[in-house]
């Protein structure tokens, strides 16, 4: 137990001497000033724009840490699809299974970042036209353990619409 609060007590001094005195510093100026100021905001977690609204990470999420959130006015992202939601992720709620990430259509189907991390999703520019267009493979034994996840009804939960 003396241990465990001597290393507690070490790491809480230098990560206050990094952030305070730029001591070992592996956070640039900006940072240091926005953490000792107080105006650190979290990332998005959706990227909303890159987003199709299909709900496959909500549908996905076991915590039920993702729900869907209607748009105001519905997106036409190409002829005959149409974004009328967008995933909202409750961070108190996620576990960080990455399911969400993992079963993301544009992610699973184009291998590129997906629309929702836990952590956080980076810039995500994507025209599903083109995406559309682009050829792309996936292995037999991928497409399987896709298909008996979102039909296994054990662990997709029925939601009501």
């Amino acid at each position: 137990m003396k241990n465990l609060i001597r290393i507690i007590l070490e790491g809480a001094y230098t990560n206050f001497k990094r952030i305070a005195f730029a001591s070992d510093r592996v956070t640039d100026m900006e940072m240091r000033s926005r953490i000792l100021e107080g105006r650190v905001q979290p990332t998005d977690k959706v990227a909303e724009v890159a987003c199709i609204g299909c709900g496959g990470c909500c549908n996905a999420c076991p915590t039920e840490a993702v729900e869907m959130k209607n748009l105001e006015e519905p997106v036409e992202l190409m002829e005959g699809l149409v974004k009328t939601q967008i995933p909202v992720l409750n961070s108190e709620r996620c576990v960080h299974c990455y399911y969400c990430h993992d079963f993301c259509p544009l992610y699973a189907l184009f291998g590129e970042k997906a629309t929702i991390h836990p952590n956080d999703v980076g810039i995500v520019e994507s025209d599903i036209n083109q995406l559309m267009d682009k050829p792309f493979k996936i292995s037999d034994d991928k497409i399987a353990f896709i298909s008996q996840f979102l039909a296994d009804k054990s662990i997709l939960k029925k939601k009501k619409i």
